[in-house]
């Protein structure tokens, strides 16, 4: 086998995929009992053996009777029930059969009648059972004609097709109890490093870390129903690396997976020794993160050493974010297409960013994210929404933590701001990924209640202080409740707030809702979220500056009772750093009933700024508008020791209250 090149180029990712699926063979099919093949891809087409149903079959419990008798008094012949083939009975015209539901339908009757609409005759002189058929019904009524759901002979399942539940009830239904499909693959998992060691080691020499990797892609593995072989850990050395390899290949695996030693390091040997055995494929892609991204196929060609088929071989960068980005948008397929996927690529979505971010300039790049389905997206319409999981380093395994998605952007350098569609590669489920959040949120309030009891002294049955913080953001646009425009600033206003949940005291946004620059409508959703929803926080985004249309420090001021300066003071503090217009903000604040509301500015970095000014104070000040007694002002400094305030801070503060603090910066 040739030697891998000193310096490979870097392929692009869709080449890469490209190149995965071409040397994907599907494995050789096999036969398994119709209760082992769920999930698996079927190698053959399935054709019908018998009609269903096999015979003309009531589909209500009733009377089978000819139609064209009518309605009247007739004599009950017979009964024909499931599983009661009525063999002999044949209804004549005068007479009817009882017939229940997927009974079969009595020789010479042509319509069933349902009991509802037929009376029981109790008077039966002649010590016949007699039935009243109230209704006339047309020929063919409540039947089901022999082969109306399955024709003998038609086709009902195609190769290529995945059985799931439905499609295993109709191969049992047919009778069919062994099917021949795709098999998954097996799978070996090995790491490589001198400094990994395993991940129940107590104490950690210098240099050591826990092997990470291998555990995560043997879950990985498992959970796309593959057997999974461990491999171990195999040391940076060239005959370590080659013994292991020995030992996968006779392990009767179709991949392998390793995690390091694939970039340019003096020890990183995985591809030579790859090479010696194999072909490599590729051992760069352009993208970020996962860029040292090694493709090869096993062959070993010896005389005593021969294969009976290529190993799929993945060498897999070591830091562990690179490492599972791209297991998913690489082996997956690759998973997918050798267990006999038509389709195996992951599917890809449309989802709005809820605040702005800054892709790579140089590579491509997959962004962790959590995806989500909003009946408003943010452009007042149904559909997905993404929440990036934070700081992305691809040694920073917390960024995939609840990731179900990994946002696809191009190389541009530019700041791509919130509202704006992107492409989502979903690697999970969305639902079990909400589920989880979910109960996330569930567990973290309980813990919450629990501590708290350890210091109210709150006995069973009591109804413990609810402790979740309840938000309610406010868009005030035109543009955006018309639906020509995009909401910028309620996407990041929501991004703020749950990014900032444990700063004030548990909050997690209730509800959101975006109305035009009109007082009565703001107004009323003012005191609704107040009055009968008892949200804790209400954020109103825009409308505050000097134009005509800019009303919500009106409608704002109409429902609070009272008001709250000091943070329209901070607000306008904070916005001066950025911009002198900040001054022309006529933003109001202020409590009504247990509800403090707070006039934010429209622009979305702006939002950010402001509220990360308050978040000082404002997990206090809900507690003391709660009632919380025990909340008490955190010590004053005493003037002597505080800083004196300047000429511009005492005129500021001898002016009038109505001064504003939101801007449009």
């Amino acid at each position: 086998m040739a030697a891998v090149a000193a310096a490979a180029p870097m392929i692009p990712v869709d080449e890469a995929l490209r190149v995965v699926l071409s040397v994907a063979d599907r494995l050789p099919p096999v036969s398994v009992p119709i209760y082992k093949a769920l999930g698996l891809i079927l190698a053959e087409d399935i054709c019908a053996p018998d009609p269903l149903p096999p015979y003309r079959a009531s589909v209500k419990d009733g009377y089978a009777v000819v139609a064209s008798d009518g309605p009247g008094m007739y004599p009950v012949i017979a009964e024909s029930r499931a599983g009661n083939d009525g063999v002999g009975v044949v209804v004549s015209p005068g007479t009817v059969a009882y017939v229940t539901t997927g009974g079969p339908i009595p020789d010479g009757a042509d319509s069933v009648v349902q009991v509802e609409n037929t009376e029981k005759v109790t008077d039966n002189v002649d010590g016949l059972k007699k039935v009243k058929i109230l209704v006339e019904v047309p020929s063919g009524n409540d039947i089901r004609n022999v082969g109306c759901d399955i024709e003998k002979g038609a086709m009902v399942l195609k190769s290529g097709d995945q059985l799931g539940s439905p499609e295993i009830g109709l191969l049992a239904t047919m009778g069919i109890t062994v099917v021949k499909v795709y098999p998954r693959p097996k799978i070996g998992v090995l790491s490589t490093g001198d400094e990994l060691v395993e991940p129940a080691t107590k104490y950690l020499s210098r240099g050591q870390i826990r092997d990470s990797n291998r555990a995560m892609l043997m879950a990985a593995a498992a959970q796309q129903h593959c057997e999974v072989v461990d491999l171990g850990i195999a040391n940076d050395k060239e005959d370590s690396l080659n013994k292991f390899f020995d030992a996968a290949i006779d392990s009767g695996i179709d991949v392998l997976f390793t995690s390091g030693g694939v970039s340019m390091g003096d020890r990183d040997f995985v591809k030579p020794c790859l090479a010696k055995i194999g072909h490599i494929h590729f051992e760069k892609v352009f993208m970020k993160p996962g860029k040292p991204l090694t493709f090869a196929q096993i062959i070993v060609n010896s005389e005593n050493n021969k294969l009976a088929k290529p190993i799929l071989a993945f060498g897999f960068p070591g830091n562990p974010v690179s490492c599972i980005v791209c297991f998913n948008l690489f082996a997956v397929p690759a998973i997918r297409h050798l267990s006999g996927w038509l389709n195996p690529q992951l599917q890809r979505v449309h989802a709005r960013i809820v605040h702005p971010i800054r892709p790579d300039s140089y590579r491509l790049e997959y962004h962790c994210a959590t995806v989500r389905w909003e009946l408003d997206d943010g452009s007042g319409r149904p559909g997905f929404i993404a929440e990036s999981t934070g700081k992305q380093m691809s040694s920073r395994l917390l960024c995939m933590k609840s990731a179900n998605a990994l946002l696809e952007f191009p190389a541009t350098g530019k700041i791509v701001e919130a509202g704006t569609c992107i492409q989502a590669i979903l690697i999970s489920d969305i639902s079990s990924s909400l589920m989880s959040k979910a109960t996330d949120r569930t567990a973290s309030l309980s813990v919450q209640h629990e501590h708290a009891k350890k210091f109210t002294g709150s006995q069973p049955g009591t109804a413990p202080q609810e402790s979740m913080v309840k938000v309610a953001i406010l868009t005030v646009s035109d543009t955006v409740s018309s639906g020509t425009g995009p909401d910028r600033s309620g996407p990041r206003a929501v991004s703020v707030v749950n990014s900032s949940s444990e700063k004030l005291g548990g909050a997690h946004v209730v509800e959101t809702a975006v109305v035009p620059d009109e007082v009565d409508k703001i107004k009323n959703v003012l005191i609704r979220w107040s009055d009968i929803d008892k949200v804790d926080l209400i954020l109103t985004l825009g409308g505050t500056g000097f134009t005509p249309r800019d009303v919500t420090p009106e409608a704002t001021k109409a429902v609070i009772k009272k008001e709250t300066p000091g943070l329209l003071y901070v607000m306008l503090q904070e916005s001066l750093k950025v911009t002198p217009f900040a001054m022309l903000s006529r933003a109001a604040a202020g409590i009504r009933g247990s509800t403090l509301i707070i006039n934010m500015p429209g622009n979305p970095n702006a939002v950010a700024e402001c509220m990360e000014a308050l978040m000082p104070a404002l997990k206090h000040a809900i507690k003391q508008i709660r009632g919380d007694k025990r909340e008490k002002h955190p010590r004053h400094v005493p003037h002597a020791e505080a800083q004196p305030m300047d000429e511009w801070e005492r005129s500021f503060k001898a002016s009038s209250d109505n001064s504003g603090c939101s801007c449009s910066h």
